[in-house]
């Protein structure tokens, strides 16, 4: 049995095992796990503790992102919302995800990207102080959410490039989520902006009804109170990493039609970091790796894509590098690797859902996927700040 008839085969029954079809509210995510009960004669609850209990790097789940609270079911994450200001003195209303600063990361909950520190190149990073309050004034930096988000698929044929790609929210040159904190040791936080010049009684939408005219289209609900700060909730995207589920949340790109797709916010400015380096030296990227047509097919198990998402609605399933508990290079800081199945890989019926990194690259290897009409594979130079959640498994 030959290296790629092996990695066809395990593909093939760990997506068996992740397809989950009996249960509804899992189907509807394409990829969370089903329970482990499954197939045995007991139910769910004579089952232990998940490993992950025990240590955070054995079988999950695992939240990572710890500072706000996780629905799985939904697929959402509500977390503490932060209240700053432009110098001018306008409202920034923002998230805290991701740092530099690895005791910090452990006392706030958020998830330490050492990489983050090789982004201050060109615009890619904003400055910002504390001021007496603790709060964050920054330099410059301003987003517009009042455009609608517009997105019509193309032919049915061919559904990816879209027909239609809006995104519903702007940046201008200078906005960055990254933001260097000079007067505390110069840390990078990243901390995207989910409204901006609103007061907080334009925004409020404690029990869902968001204004997206105002507000981040992944935000569902938006709940401020007092001074500042109080709480949002975010819809997250399902994706995999070394062959686990896990989710991530989509907040901005620097490419329009890819902020439309995954209904974040338009960043010029994130084009600045260097991509095309994966783990080298003074890389402040990891890889996401996308299919344009993987199978379609709402109820396929085996689903996955572009052209699947702009048909069905649900999310496209990509592949992720490293993320914290299973690897050492995270990085919210995602460049994409945009990658499409041969005729030749369809016509010996290869083409199936992937989960690995390494599984997709040993089909790139061997010429089953190419990049965009054949092109050779690897970055197309489209950042997305996209910072992990939890994983499933």
């Amino acid at each position: 049995m030959d290296r790629m008839t092996r990695t066809m085969i395990l593909g093939s029954l760990t997506m068996a095992a992740l397809a989950g079809l009996a249960a509804p509210a899992l189907a509807q995510q394409q990829g969370a796990p089903p329970p482990a009960s499954t197939g045995t004669q007991v139910p769910l609850s004579y089952f232990g503790p998940a490993p992950s209990e025990i240590d955070r790097k054995l079988v999950g789940p695992v939240q990572l992102l710890r500072s706000g609270k996780l629905n799985r079911k939904r697929g959402t994450i509500r977390l503490p919302l932060y209240l700053g200001h432009l110098r001018d003195g306008r409202r920034v209303w923002y998230i805290l995800t991701d740092t530099t600063d690895r005791d910090n990361a452990e006392a706030l909950g958020l998830n330490h990207s050492a990489k983050l520190a090789y982004s201050q190149v060109g615009r890619a990073v904003r400055d910002g102080v504390l001021d007496r309050d603790a709060g964050l004034v920054f330099d410059e930096g301003a987003v517009d959410f009042s455009p609608g988000r517009a997105l019509r698929a193309g032919p049915r044929s061919k559904p990816f490039p879209p027909a239609t790609a809006n995104p519903g929210s702007r940046a201008d040159a200078q906005y960055t989520p990254l933001v260097r904190i000079a007067n505390a040791g110069g840390h990078v936080y990243n901390a995207p902006v989910v409204a901006f010049d609103s007061s907080a009684d334009e925004i409020r939408a404690c029990g869902g009804k968001v204004n997206h005219a105002r507000v981040h289209d992944r935000v569902v609900k938006i709940c401020p109170s007092g001074k500042g700060g109080g709480t949002v909730t975010i819809k997250l995207t399902t994706i995999f990493s070394f062959g686990r589920p896990a989710q991530y949340m989509s907040m901005e790109a620097s490419d329009p039609v890819v902020a439309t797709l995954d209904r974040a916010t338009f960043t010029p400015a994130m084009a600045d970091i260097p991509v095309g380096r994966d783990d080298g030296a003074f890389s402040a990227i990891e890889r996401l790796f996308v299919m344009i047509n993987g199978p379609r097919g709402r109820r396929n198990p085996q689903r996955q894509g572009l052209n699947s998402a702009l048909l069905d609605g649900l999310d496209p399933l990509h592949v992720i590098g490293g993320i914290p508990t299973i690897a050492l290079d995270y990085s919210p800081m995602w460049d994409i690797n945009l990658g499409q199945w041969t005729a030749r890989a369809i016509q010996r019926d290869y083409r199936s859902r992937l989960i690995d990194e390494f599984q997709l690259l040993e089909f790139v290897r061997r010429g089953y996927i190419t990049g965009p009409g054949g092109a050779r594979y690897g970055s197309v130079g489209i950042r997305v700040n996209c910072p992990i959640v939890h994983r499933f498994l």
